[in-house]
């Protein structure tokens, strides 16, 4: 172990175990730093005495999928990410302070892809084989304390592939935390608060409380058992409960005595909050509730719980209502990959997809297929974005060679309830989904199976609709739908099929789960006068007549043959209210999935913001309808030979018309029509392309493209030029080939090298490319279409950064950034 970070490590534990042994709160530490790593499967490393001396030094989260090569050949397929899967083992030592020996002491992981299992001291905890689940396994037993090591060794095996449709990356890739707590303390998960009276003017708190004793000993090791094997002795507590506001001040609580008669307790407490300020997508305001348990003087534990105080419902003619409000929901699907950062969850990486999303208008998310790091729904709990949170891409019946299916008999029941025990007290969470595209939908068995999945959901939460994202709207095919105990249907695509679904499907609420599938690369133009479907059925893998260089246009004219364009989707959604909203497929390209295309593609192409995290032209679609923004999005660029007709693009609102010229001439004004956009075929020539938009003749905004002259220098442009000296917190810095007056060239490609001086590293680098197969880890890229993109990472120190960009027959470009 690196000594440095054990020293950190050591001085951590023992600042822990201080105030562990005074009794005063639970210590949950961060367990990411100082862990060995190796890709294979050496014999016996889970024995404490293995020697793992010349393993990799590393922090978690770690995707090691992501630092491989792209390659045909790899199991996993272009579908996959055309990028390596195998077997990793990773190892922690470190130690325990002698004051913890009459603590419990547990390890959380967020998530571990795939089929990992987990020894302490050479003893064995056990196995979860999906990487979607977080969980816990109780470490007391088996500990030792003071001076003596503990080793803990983690396998991962993503050895049988293809398992995933798309990138899943591989490895402990999200967090993992030790937690520390006096024998009486609130369980795993074991908090459940809820609001089941709302007003304006008072609003009623329930809390389900469960706490676990182990004051004599008597427990067992897996966390999910309710059950002990000895008898417990009666242990009276006081409960405490505190709310406070966003500022920490109490604002309303209660307290009870009661008697611990087991080694599991649940307890219901219920008080009011006068006056309480509601949760929503405009102003995401949060409450704590602070449970203490106390024996006499002695504070046991002290537990936080995150609560937005709001009401919603879904109406089969209305749609949805949130605080008795009227809401579109306004969605996109998310897949969990974070672009050249592959799987590894990152807070800054997640935050930023989200701002930009918030930018547009988009107010809510579908957690594509799978449920999200626990991080992310706190990041959508404080920026307010509303979350459908699913469970599974498959049940019994596979859509991969290696898939879940081969776990879902055994394993579905503990794996849905986690999920719903972890994430029921997020604000941002308005529903369940229990499945996507399921085939049982079309035989029985999807009957009796969605029957069972959910009843475990309302066993735990009876205060959210559940639903499944499905495909067949004929109601006497659809096995799933007769079963008639989803609150919510999730239909995918068949928009036009929409008006059949209130005759099918009567007095059913509904959603559009999935929209779209509309296929774009960022910068890329040709002829938007025919809609286009790449392939052009079932019958075709992949498309017959595509672009030689692996790209689709950019205007929003090409989707996959089950989809539509972005306009047509979102314009069907928008007129029927019976429809409570829409996801669309997909708020950013992700790893995998490169329909229409075979290898070399290895990334998506439905997205609106490309992998880079650079909008296409289509957000700003999105960005005129979904916002009060006032916008005018002008395109293509205006780099075009001599006699080219060039179809000429504006989206726009707050506004009746838009008037285009071209070097002061006008070229015609456009009004909206059918359509969400206006354009023009324009003849080329060079010089100044300029729109106007105007309401009632005045005008509203004006926007200019000028024609770019020959590459001349690397422009600089960082998200954040502060960040903090975490290790963790980073800086993305776009950067971009201009002509001497600024103006980007369109199809600068130059291999740019970067230098980084200062506490921080390069963490990756991108252009959005989908056929792209440059590494992620390095310190150069290739721009695409005038700019690519380089991640820094702070390295955990504080200290002036300075990023140096350099490429031949540019005139290079340094910032500086700081971190503290």
């Amino acid at each position: 172990m690196n000594k440095h970070k054990y020293i950190l490590l050591l001085m951590l534990l023992l600042t822990a175990g201080t105030a562990v042994g005074q009794g005063s709160v639970r210590i949950t530490a961060d367990f990411n730093q100082g862990w060995k790593f190796l890709l294979g499967n050496p014999s016996r490393a889970y024995e404490t005495a293995f020697n793992d001396t010349e393993w990799r030094n590393l922090s978690l989260p770690h995707d090691w999928s992501i630092e491989g090569d792209f390659k045909e050949e790899h199991p996993a397929t272009n579908a996959g990410g055309a990028l390596p899967g195998g077997t990793g083992w990773y190892r922690k030592t470190f130690r325990i302070p002698s004051s913890a020996v009459h603590k419990t002491v547990y390890i959380d992981f967020g998530g571990v892809y795939r089929n990992s299992e987990v020894w302490i001291n050479g003893h064995y905890l056990g196995k979860r084989p999906s990487g979607y689940t977080s969980f816990r396994y109780e470490l007391t037993p088996y500990l030792k304390t003071g001076k003596v090591n503990n080793v803990i060794a983690v396998k991962v095996d993503n050895s049988l592939q293809p398992n995933s449709r798309w990138y899943s990356g591989s490895g402990i890739y999200r967090n993992v935390r030790l937690i520390t707590t006096s024998k009486i303390a609130v369980a795993h998960w074991g908090t459940f608060v809820t609001t089941p009276e709302v007003s304006d003017g008072q609003a009623k708190i329930h809390q389900q409380l469960t706490i676990r004793n182990y004051t004599l000993g008597a427990r067992n090791v897996n966390p999910r058992n309710t059950n002990s094997s000895k008898a417990i002795a009666a242990v009276p507590v006081n409960i405490e409960l505190t709310l406070m506001d966003s500022e920490g001040k109490k604002v309303a609580g209660m307290m009870s005595r009661q008697t611990l008669k087991d080694s599991l307790t649940t307890l219901e407490h219920q008080f009011k909050l006068d006056n309480p300020i509601l949760w929503s997508v405009e102003n995401p305001y949060q409450y704590t509730l602070v449970t203490r348990i106390r024996q006499g003087n002695q504070l046991l534990d002290e537990y936080k719980t995150p609560l937005g105080i709001r009401y919603f419902d879904f109406d089969a003619r209305k749609g949805f209502r949130l605080n008795g409000k009227a809401l579109k929901i306004l969605g996109v699907c998310m897949h969990h990959d974070l672009g050249a950062l592959g799987a590894s969850v990152n807070v800054r990486a997640m935050e930023r997809q989200l701002e930009i999303l918030k930018d547009m208008g988009c107010n809510a998310i579908r957690m594509s297929h799978n449920p999200p790091a626990a991080e992310l729904l706190d990041l959508c709990d404080r920026m307010g974005f509303l979350v459908m949170d699913e469970a599974f891409d498959m049940w019994k019946k596979k859509k991969n060679k290696y898939d879940y299916s081969l776990d879902f008999s055994k394993w579905h029941k503990a794996d849905l309830e986690d999920m719903v025990k972890r994430d029921r007290n997020h604000p941002s969470v308005i529903m369940w989904s229990v499945g996507n595209e399921i085939r049982e939908q079309f035989d029985s068995t999807g009957t009796t199976i969605v029957q069972e999945l959910v009843a475990l959901v309302k066993n735990l939460d009876k205060t959210r609709p559940v639903t499944t994202a499905l495909t067949e709207t004929d109601s006497a095919k659809n096995f799933i739908a007769k079963a008639k105990v989803l609150d919510v249907m999730g239909f995918n695509y068949k928009y036009e099929e929409y008006d059949l679904l209130p005759l099918n499907f009567p007095g059913q609420k509904f959603i559009a789960s999935e929209t779209t599938s509309a296929l774009e690369t960022r910068g890329i133009y040709d002829t938007s006068d025919t809609l286009r479907f790449w392939p052009s059925s079932g019958k075709q893998k992949f498309v017959l007549n595509g672009r030689a260089d692996w790209t689709a246009s950019a205007y929003d004219n090409t989707a996959a043959y089950w989809g539509t364009t972005h306009e047509k989707a979102w314009l069907e959604v928008k007129k029927r209210d019976f429809l409570a909203g829409l996801f669309v497929w997909s708020g950013f390209d992700f790893i995998g999935e490169p329909v229409p295309y075979p290898y070399p593609a290895r990334s998506s192409y439905y997205g609106i913001v490309d992998l880079a995290g650079f909008p296409k032209d289509v957000y700003y679609m999105y960005k005129s309808e979904w916002t009060s923004t006032p916008v005018l999005h002008l395109f293509p660029h205006w780099n075009w030979n001599s006699g080219d007709t060039v179809d000429v693009w504006a989206y726009f609102n707050q506004a009746d018309e838009v008037e285009l010229f071209l070097n002061g001439k006008s070229l015609g004004t456009r009004k909206k029509e059918k359509d969400l956009h206006v354009s023009w075929k324009v003849k080329y020539e060079a010089g100044l392309l300029k729109a106007v938009s105007r309401k009632a003749g005045k005008e509203v905004l004006s926007t200019v493209i000028e024609t770019a002259g020959k590459p001349f220098k690397i422009v600089l442009e960082a998200d954040r030029t502060a960040i903090s000296a975490d290790g963790k917190d980073l800086s993305f810095i776009t950067v971009k080939v201009t002509d001497e007056k600024g103006n980007m060239v369109p199809d600068a490609d130059q291999l740019i090298n970067f230098e980084v001086t200062g506490p921080a590293e390069i963490a990756g680098v991108d252009n959005g490319y989908q056929a792209s197969h440059e590494p992620f880890k390095a310190n150069y890229r290739k721009a695409f279409k005038g700019k690519c993109l380089v991640i820094l990472q702070s390295n955990g120190k504080a200290g002036p950064i300075q990023l140096k960009a350099k490429s031949a027959g540019l005139s290079g470009a340094a910032i500086s950034l700081n971190s503290k």
